[in-house]
């Protein structure tokens, strides 16, 4: 090695030396695993040079044949995993390499803590993109040389996973002659039962990359000894003949892209290991999805819906998309523009034929074809996830836990509301243990129902003892629990479903039962209002800096008195949250209803024309505020009444 510049050393961040700490000392029952990761990086840099050399035809010189080799010392006790690709530049084995985990090292950190098993640390190696260090499980050093294709100079990163890295440029003509990177792995010693295999065989290389690389687009090639007997012109082994040894290199990978092979032909094994590659999560896929479509336009793509979320699946600046190529080249990874937002957890790639193959990302934007791929994509996936639903419905119930907050989003989209809204799953007050779908809904609606309630808030627990609802289990009558943060964004478009339509039980009046029944209850709600005008002119006037109408309300049946909007308000958690993430929103004013047939409007009536109402008032309204588990607008003014009205 000839180093141009000392050595320099740096110490990794906090998380990350726990990190590897962890890893090394830990044991592990898939330690092969970190020669799937490294063989995945190396391809990876090989799209790279493959895609840039499109457009630049020099980069790759007289080294046009792309591939991956493996190289082993047993005496040495070294592993060497070289490509051609791309390489890096200092900064970016600074960036990729020094760096681990930029957005998830924590929540892996979280998950190592609290595993018991001793083979669920390593399965959660990828899914947080340290996948690199995985060479740590079988290696006491690494060292990594590397040259991008545009530079000169060679960086070598090395670590003995102690906490601290070294960085030192090398001449490239003695240590790197052309562009690529060499990961070398000083293995540790071989040790059946510590559960330690000697990766430093060849066999045992060769057996992994079959089980695990096989789909890789690249050769992997390795350096193999054979005997070979001396064999007479008939072909026959000559007696008493020669015995040769034949050193040749020997491709590892039938290097078959896995997406054009007939799907009978293809086991679900080696679909999950192309998933792994492609996404870096070692969990099976919850389910595969294979499409070809022939005619105007022609492509194949292959899906594959996770098992579980990634911790960054809601982060505003998280990448997705899928891998598209064009002619089995590589042309751009996470492609966001095959899949809608709201199916950014999906995994894949797309080939198309119909694309030129120096395609630019803004002609992509505008091209048709990319437009009607995903309009078809999305669809498929849709129907996949119906049939899901309908057929597995305990394995759709584990898909929706993960992901269903981001499927809720799509409701936004006008083109998939009316597929999206079928695969809604909610908690209700049909049965505190199971989701329902709006399908299910509609099937137990009661006699004389004509429309689909919901109620939105913070939990279960608060909203499901809502004084609101209290004439809808009344009439039992189902209402739908809305209580994550994003349902009170999705609760804007839902207007209808299967012609019936979606109303918030806590916004407007209240309309229950047959046409006769609606009609009995409103003339008695107007009589008793004419009856207590001038309490309710009263009450409105003590709390006009609060509410913008007090009324009477057939909605309650026990409790005094509640809080509702006006068909087109916010609700108070949607004005909570817009408030909070910076907007500037004015001060909302809410109905107060009053029960009329609680024994309190009574006395309220007896006392309407005394100087106490104003204080009953505001403890009436303060009431309704702690019921829904709103603030209180005067805390202190609520404790002395509430002591001296306790003290009466």
């Amino acid at each position: 090695m000839t180093a141009t510049a000392q050595a320099e050393t740096h110490a990794f961040q906090a998380e990350t030396a726990r990190l590897l700490d962890m890893m090394i000392h830990s044991l592990y029952t898939n330690k092969e695993i970190f020669l799937r990761e490294l063989i995945s990086n190396a391809s990876d840099a090989l799209d790279k040079v493959r895609f840039e050399a499109l457009t630049n035809q020099d980069l790759l010189g007289d080294d046009t044949e792309l591939q991956i080799r493996l190289e082993t010392d047993p005496e040495a006790r070294t592993l060497t995993v070289s490509d051609n690709g791309i390489g890096m530049t200092r900064e970016e084995v600074i960036q990729n390499i020094g760096t681990i985990a930029k957005s998830g090292t924590r929540e892996l950190l979280e998950k190592l803590k609290d595993s018991g098993a001793s083979d669920q640390p390593a399965d959660l190696i990828g899914q947080f993109g340290v996948g690199f260090y995985s060479a740590f499980m079988v290696a006491d050093q690494v060292t990594l040389i590397t040259r991008h294709a545009e530079e000169d100079s060679a960086t070598q990163w090395q670590s003995s996973g102690d906490g601290q890295y070294t960085l030192q440029e090398l001449d490239s003509a003695a240590d790197q002659p052309g562009r690529g990177t060499r990961v070398t792995l000083h293995l540790k010693e071989a040790d059946a039962e510590e559960g330690q295999p000697d990766y430093s065989q060849p066999a045992l290389l060769a057996q992994i990359v079959k089980s695990h690389s096989d789909f890789v687009a690249y050769p992997i090639v390795q350096e193999q000894t054979r005997e070979e007997i001396e064999r007479d012109d008939q072909g026959q082994p000559v007696e008493d003949g020669e015995t040769k040894s034949i050193t040749e290199d020997v491709t590892l990978n039938s290097m078959q892209p896995i997406w054009i092979r007939p799907q009978a032909d293809v086991t679900e094994e080696e679909y999950a290991e192309f998933y792994h590659h492609i996404s870096h999560d070692w969990q099976p896929p919850a389910k595969t999805i294979s499409l070809k479509a022939e005619g105007r336009i022609e492509f194949s793509t292959l899906l594959f819906i996770p098992s579980q979320a990634p911790p960054n699946l809601h982060y505003a600046n998280q990448d997705f998309g899928l891998h598209l190529y064009v002619k089995r080249v590589l042309i751009m990874e996470n492609y966001d523009e095959l899949l809608p937002r709201y199916l950014r957890f999906m995994k894949g790639i797309v080939d198309s034929s119909d694309l030129p193959l120096n395609i630019s990302r803004q002609r992509l934007q505008e091209d048709r074809h990319i437009k009607q791929i995903r309009q078809w994509i999305s669809r498929r996936v849709l129907d996949t996830l119906g049939t899901m639903q309908e057929e597995k419905p305990e394995v759709y119930a584990t898909f929706w836990g993960q992901f269903g907050g981001v499927l809720k989003e799509g409701l936004a989209d006008h083109t998939a509301k009316s597929a999206l809204l079928p695969l809604l799953m909610f908690s209700s007050s049909a049965d505190p243990d199971k989701l329902t779908s709006l399908v299910d809904y509609v099937g137990r609606m009661a006699e004389g129902q004509e429309e689909i309630y919901f109620i939105t808030g913070d939990s279960r627990a608060l909203v499901e003892n809502a004084p609101q609802l209290e004439k809808f289990k009344a009439k039992q009558y189902e209402v739908l629990y809305l209580t994550d943060p994003v349902d009170e964004f999705m609760a804007q478009y839902l207007d209808k479903f299967d012609d019936k339509p979606i109303k918030s039980a806590v916004k407007g009046t209240v309309e229950l039962g047959d046409e006769e029944e609606r009609k009995q209850a409103e003339e008695t709600l107007k009589k008793q209002s004419e009856q207590h005008a001038k309490l309710l002119e009263s009450l409105q006037k003590s709390l006009d800096d609060h509410v913008k109408e007090v009324r009477l309300t057939s909605r309650l049946t026990d409790s005094p008195s509640c809080l509702v909007g006006s068909e087109f308000d916010l609700s108070p958690q949607l004005e909570r949250m817009l408030r909070d993430s910076g907007a500037e929103m004015p001060t909302q004013k809410r109905i107060l209803e009053l029960n009329p047939n609680h024994p309190l409007l009574e006395k309220l009536q007896q006392l309407q024309d005394s100087d106490g109402l104003a204080d009953h008032a505001f403890m009436l309204y303060s009431n309704a505020v702690l019921a829904e588990g709103g603030d209180l607008p005067d805390p202190a003014r609520f404790n002395r009444l509430l002591a001296e009205l306790m003290l009466k």
